[in-house]
Protein backbone atom coordinates (compact mmCIF):
# COMPACT_ATOMS: atom_id res chain seq x y z
CA UNK A 1 0.00 0.00 0.00
CA UNK A 2 1.58 3.33 -0.95
CA UNK A 3 0.80 6.43 1.53
CA UNK A 4 0.09 9.23 0.25
CA UNK A 5 0.63 13.05 1.94
CA UNK A 6 -1.74 16.08 1.42
CA UNK A 7 -1.76 19.32 2.07
CA UNK A 8 -2.69 18.79 5.57
CA UNK A 9 -0.44 16.60 6.90
CA UNK A 10 -3.17 14.42 8.94
CA UNK A 11 -5.82 13.65 5.68
CA UNK A 12 -3.95 10.83 3.98
CA UNK A 13 -4.40 8.98 0.65
CA UNK A 14 -4.27 5.20 0.99
CA UNK A 15 -3.73 4.02 -2.86
CA UNK A 16 -3.21 -0.26 -2.61
CA UNK A 17 -1.27 -1.96 -4.64
CA UNK A 18 -4.02 -3.93 -7.01
CA UNK A 19 -3.13 -7.11 -8.75
CA UNK A 20 -4.67 -7.97 -11.93
CA UNK A 21 -5.15 -10.46 -14.48
CA UNK A 22 -7.82 -11.63 -17.00
CA UNK A 23 -10.07 -13.12 -14.31
CA UNK A 24 -10.08 -10.00 -12.52
CA UNK A 25 -8.44 -8.04 -9.56
CA UNK A 26 -7.07 -8.90 -5.87
CA UNK A 27 -6.49 -6.00 -3.20
CA UNK A 28 -6.16 -6.27 0.05
CA UNK A 29 -8.64 -3.08 0.97
CA UNK A 30 -7.20 -3.01 5.09
CA UNK A 31 -4.76 -4.09 6.94
CA UNK A 32 -4.55 -2.61 10.96
CA UNK A 33 -0.91 -2.81 11.71
CA UNK A 34 -0.01 -0.77 8.08
CA UNK A 35 -3.22 1.65 8.38
CA UNK A 36 -1.89 2.23 11.91
CA UNK A 37 1.90 2.87 11.09
CA UNK A 38 0.90 4.96 8.29
CA UNK A 39 -1.65 7.38 10.72
CA UNK A 40 0.90 7.10 13.59
CA UNK A 41 -1.35 5.82 16.29
CA UNK A 42 -3.64 2.98 17.71
CA UNK A 43 -7.27 3.14 15.46
CA UNK A 44 -10.21 1.52 16.53
CA UNK A 45 -13.24 1.28 14.18
CA UNK A 46 -16.32 0.27 14.82
CA UNK A 47 -19.01 1.17 12.67
CA UNK A 48 -19.00 0.78 8.66
CA UNK A 49 -21.46 2.30 6.50
CA UNK A 50 -22.58 1.64 3.05
CA UNK A 51 -24.43 4.56 0.62
CA UNK A 52 -25.69 4.60 -2.87
CA UNK A 53 -26.59 7.93 -4.55
CA UNK A 54 -27.24 9.53 -7.80
CA UNK A 55 -24.86 11.85 -10.50
CA UNK A 56 -25.31 15.22 -8.92
CA UNK A 57 -25.55 14.44 -5.17
CA UNK A 58 -23.69 16.21 -2.80
CA UNK A 59 -23.10 15.01 0.91
CA UNK A 60 -21.95 16.66 3.64
CA UNK A 61 -19.86 18.28 4.83
CA UNK A 62 -20.84 16.18 7.86
CA UNK A 63 -19.08 16.17 11.76
CA UNK A 64 -19.87 15.09 15.13
CA UNK A 65 -19.09 17.10 18.41
CA UNK A 66 -16.99 15.30 20.90
CA UNK A 67 -17.64 12.90 22.53
CA UNK A 68 -19.16 11.20 19.61
CA UNK A 69 -16.38 13.05 17.11
CA UNK A 70 -15.49 10.44 14.22
CA UNK A 71 -12.66 9.40 12.36
CA UNK A 72 -13.20 7.97 8.81
CA UNK A 73 -11.68 5.74 6.31
CA UNK A 74 -13.84 6.15 3.05
CA UNK A 75 -13.71 4.86 -0.43
CA UNK A 76 -15.62 4.58 -3.52
CA UNK A 77 -16.38 0.99 -4.23
CA UNK A 78 -18.73 1.58 -7.57
CA UNK A 79 -18.78 4.75 -9.62
CA UNK A 80 -16.57 8.03 -8.46
CA UNK A 81 -16.65 10.76 -6.43
CA UNK A 82 -15.25 13.99 -5.19
CA UNK A 83 -14.20 13.75 -1.34
CA UNK A 84 -13.37 16.82 0.38
CA UNK A 85 -12.21 16.87 4.23
CA UNK A 86 -11.92 20.01 6.10
CA UNK A 87 -10.04 21.23 8.71
CA UNK A 88 -12.36 22.28 11.69
CA UNK A 89 -10.17 22.42 14.60
CA UNK A 90 -9.57 25.52 15.70
CA UNK A 91 -5.91 25.53 17.63
CA UNK A 92 -4.72 23.92 14.20
CA UNK A 93 -2.58 26.02 11.83
CA UNK A 94 -4.47 24.56 8.86
CA UNK A 95 -7.76 25.40 10.33
CA UNK A 96 -10.66 25.79 7.64
CA UNK A 97 -8.24 24.82 5.03
CA UNK A 98 -9.98 21.58 2.81
CA UNK A 99 -8.36 18.58 0.62
CA UNK A 100 -10.48 17.59 -1.93
CA UNK A 101 -9.58 13.89 -3.76
CA UNK A 102 -11.18 11.96 -6.40
CA UNK A 103 -12.33 8.37 -4.91
CA UNK A 104 -13.18 5.70 -7.56
CA UNK A 105 -14.36 2.15 -8.07
CA UNK A 106 -10.91 2.05 -10.69
CA UNK A 107 -8.58 3.92 -8.63
CA UNK A 108 -9.47 2.23 -5.48
CA UNK A 109 -7.97 4.71 -3.10
CA UNK A 110 -9.08 5.40 0.29
CA UNK A 111 -8.96 8.83 2.48
CA UNK A 112 -8.15 8.89 6.07
CA UNK A 113 -9.91 11.75 7.79
CA UNK A 114 -9.21 12.08 11.24
CA UNK A 115 -11.30 13.44 14.03
CA UNK A 116 -11.92 17.27 13.72
CA UNK A 117 -12.74 17.42 10.02
CA UNK A 118 -15.90 17.99 8.38
CA UNK A 119 -16.56 15.57 5.58
CA UNK A 120 -18.26 15.70 2.43
CA UNK A 121 -18.63 14.46 -1.50
CA UNK A 122 -19.63 14.85 -4.78
CA UNK A 123 -21.32 12.18 -6.79
CA UNK A 124 -19.70 12.46 -10.45
CA UNK A 125 -20.78 9.18 -12.01
CA UNK A 126 -24.65 8.27 -13.06
CA UNK A 127 -24.54 6.06 -9.38
CA UNK A 128 -21.98 5.55 -6.88
CA UNK A 129 -21.64 3.47 -3.45
CA UNK A 130 -19.68 4.80 -1.27
CA UNK A 131 -18.33 3.14 1.86
CA UNK A 132 -16.39 4.26 5.07
CA UNK A 133 -15.11 2.75 8.94
CA UNK A 134 -15.52 4.95 11.53
CA UNK A 135 -13.98 5.38 15.14
CA UNK A 136 -17.14 6.40 16.73
CA UNK A 137 -21.35 5.48 16.64
CA UNK A 138 -23.43 7.93 14.91
CA UNK A 139 -24.89 10.24 17.69
CA UNK A 140 -28.20 12.45 15.81
CA UNK A 141 -27.76 14.83 18.86
CA UNK A 142 -23.57 15.52 18.27
CA UNK A 143 -24.12 15.36 14.26
CA UNK A 144 -23.63 18.73 12.75
CA UNK A 145 -23.38 20.13 9.10
CA UNK A 146 -21.31 22.97 7.66
CA UNK A 147 -22.59 24.62 3.99
CA UNK A 148 -21.23 22.84 1.53
CA UNK A 149 -20.60 26.47 -0.36
CA UNK A 150 -19.37 28.46 2.78
CA UNK A 151 -17.10 30.90 1.07
CA UNK A 152 -14.97 31.21 4.15
CA UNK A 153 -13.57 27.39 3.45
CA UNK A 154 -13.82 28.15 -0.81
CA UNK A 155 -14.07 24.51 -2.02
CA UNK A 156 -13.78 24.53 -5.36
CA UNK A 157 -15.90 21.70 -6.56
CA UNK A 158 -15.75 20.42 -10.09
CA UNK A 159 -18.52 21.55 -12.73
CA UNK A 160 -20.66 18.87 -13.56
CA UNK A 161 -23.49 21.11 -15.34
CA UNK A 162 -26.13 20.59 -12.89
CA UNK A 163 -27.52 21.83 -10.06
CA UNK A 164 -26.34 19.86 -6.79
CA UNK A 165 -28.82 17.62 -4.93
CA UNK A 166 -28.49 18.47 -1.09
CA UNK A 167 -30.36 17.22 1.59
CA UNK A 168 -32.91 19.84 3.79
CA UNK A 169 -29.97 19.10 6.39
CA UNK A 170 -27.34 19.95 4.38
CA UNK A 171 -29.47 22.97 2.61
CA UNK A 172 -29.08 24.50 6.47
CA UNK A 173 -26.27 23.86 7.27
CA UNK A 174 -24.46 26.36 9.62
CA UNK A 175 -20.86 28.27 8.27
CA UNK A 176 -17.76 27.41 9.78
CA UNK A 177 -17.38 31.04 11.22
CA UNK A 178 -20.65 29.86 13.62
CA UNK A 179 -18.69 26.89 14.98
Amino acid sequence: MQIIKTEIPDVLILEPKVFGDDRGFFFESFNQKVFEDAVGYKVDFIQDNHSKSTEGVLRGLHFQLPPFAQAKLVRCVVGEVFDVAVDIRKSSPTFGQWVGVHLSAENKRQLWIPEGFAHGFLVLSETAEFVYKTTNYYSPTHDRSILWCDEDINISWPNINREFLLSDKDLSATKLKTL
